[in-house]
């Protein structure tokens, strides 16, 4: 439970705005000006400043802002062995404008040979220093729910079953990775459940072809079965968000309609989740929350920044609570500060702010961390 182990009364998502000069470093390897090495060492020292930064505001858990990465998802699953990333027509449609125009497909039997996201842990496990190390990657059902069966070679898999298997065997074998590594605080960011909370959303998915019946119940599979094997000390949390991109979002809805499957249908531990505004929904669905589980309440935007008080938080926390116990709640932001590299529309000084605030609430109202 929070106050222990992970996730804490106060906690956070990711995700956090990346320092110019290391997007000016980041662009400058882009275009070959820069080596690999040169920009590993710029990454690693503005990750120890950012670890820094994160344990001075009283946060227990750290992680290394996602500084090595463009996006939240693609350079994860880019590195899945049979999956390749590539230029689209287009972007993710957000409301509001389009994410750069990249893709994934695969083109292979999908296995895991290793990732680079492990060493990329280690760095954050080493300079920690006394805090919980966390790393967050996407959950396996976001390489399905983009490009669906499209995106996936016919000859290498006929049926998507195989697909759906390959992967989750995929993922399990990443997750004992950064088991061996020594991680015990993982995150899945799994937008693609709370996308399924939209009818326009799912319109799309059936637009394109997609069996849209059961497909709740087979990202609750997957999911399982990428952590069913993970040590007994390993904290599985799930983000679940609207779309986060320079402060845009694409869908809407409550979780009623997957609150059953997702608290008791998916093994995860805990799970942080958008409630900053009414996109989200009431506080209902939580009352399917079983004991033992933890729910995380985004109730701090991270897509503006005006701060919010701290009444309104905790009203907001009182009304959780009438679903939920208190004891098994905490608070957080409600997504990360830079889904990808852009980051979100607010500054660096508004961003500690908030987080800063989500630890004051959590001491006022829990008595700790």
């Amino acid at each position: 439970m929070p106050g222990t182990v992970p996730p804490f009364r106060a906690d956070h998502v990711g995700s956090l705005l990346r320092p110019i000069p290391l997007r000016d470093a980041r662009a400058a390897r882009a275009a070959g000006t820069l080596s690999a090495e040169a920009l590993r060492e710029t990454e690693d020292r503005f990750i120890r400043e950012v670890i820094a930064e994160q344990k001075a505001i009283g946060l227990k858990a750290v992680t290394d802002g996602e500084y090595r990465r463009a996006f939240w998802h693609f350079d994860f699953l880019a590195g899945l062995g049979g999956v390749e990333m590539y230029e689209s027509d287009q972007g993710i449609q957000f409301q509001g404008g389009q994410t750069k125009a990249y893709g994934l497909k695969v083109t292979g039997r999908i296995h895991y040979a290793g990732h680079p996201f492990v060493r990329d842990f280690a760095f954050v496990r080493d300079n920690a220093g006394g805090a919980v190390p966390k790393i967050t990657i996407p959950s396996p059902s976001v390489l399905h729910f983009r490009g669906g069966r499209r995106a996936v070679d016919t000859h290498t898999y006929p049926e998507m079953d195989g697909f759906f298997a390959d992967l989750g065997t995929a993922y399990a074998a990443a997750v004992d990775d950064f088991a061996k590594a020594g991680c015990r605080y993982l995150q899945l960011d799994e937008v693609n459940i709370a996308y399924l909370c939209d009818p326009e959303q799912i319109a799309g998915l059936k637009a394109r072809g997609e069996e849209t019946e059961g497909l709740l119940q087979k990202y609750a599979a997957l999911i399982n079965q990428a952590i069913a094997d993970r040590p007994k000390d390993m904290v599985v949390s799930m983000h679940l968000c609207r779309g986060n991109f320079r402060s845009m979002h694409i869908a809407s809805g409550g979780y009623d309609p997957v609150a059953e499957v997702l608290f008791n249908g998916i093994g995860v531990d805990a799970y942080f989740m958008e409630y900053d505004d009414e996109r989200s929904g009431s506080f209902a669905p939580l009352r399917f929350l079983p004991k033992g589980k933890t729910v995380v309440l985004g109730l701090v935007t991270s897509k503006r920044g005006d701060l919010e008080t701290k009444d309104l938080l905790k009203r907001r926390i009182e009304e959780a609570a009438k679903y939920a116990p208190l004891d098994q709640l905490a608070i957080s932001p409600q997504c990360g500060f830079a889904s990808t590299e852009e980051g979100n529309v607010l500054t660096v000084e508004e961003q500690w702010a908030k987080l800063r605030r989500c630890v004051e609430v959590a001491e006022e109202v829990w008595g700790s961390l």
